[in-house]
């Protein structure tokens, strides 16, 4: 199932953040065609010429995560968090990986951040609580 558009466009950088000046159009088109590995080729680039861009580590996160591989989705979900503790984005993210990895625990941990940072109204929130939701009654129903 894909992800709503929203959910791989980056936030509105903090008034104390500078913007990010990369371009991220090109691999959120190769991210909505599912050409993850295209994306992660191109992300991978972006990553060595502005490493300190969290939207990029969030967006490699994402296409790691959608191509199956958690460990790789993790270090770069983390990576984009170490680089902006607010990114609305990749808290959301990284507790979906959680809920794949078994560790509901731990997406609830970003949920509430999600809560302290945006509110329970924000889109991040709501589809990370959405996920958590139909995960714990997926969870039951496996019982």
């Amino acid at each position: 199932m894909a992800p709503p558009a929203h959910a791989i466009g980056a936030e509105e950088p903090p008034p104390n953040m500078p913007a990010e000046k990369t371009d991220l159009s090109p691999v959120r088109v190769l991210i909505k065609q599912g050409d993850y590995k295209g994306a992660i080729a191109r992300l991978n680039k972006m990553a060595e010429a502005d490493s300190k861009n969290a939207d990029i580590y969030n967006l490699l996160g994402y296409s790691h995560r959608k191509s199956g591989n958690l460990q790789a989705a993790f270090a770069n979900y983390k990576t984009a968090l170490d680089l902006n503790p607010k990114h609305l984005g990749a808290h959301e993210y990284i507790g979906e990986a959680y809920l794949m990895n078994k560790q509901p625990e731990q997406a609830e941990k970003h949920l509430a951040t999600l809560a302290a940072l945006c509110g329970k109204g924000c889109e991040e929130y709501q589809d990370l609580d959405k996920a958590i939701k139909a995960y714990r009654i997926k969870s039951a129903v496996a019982r």
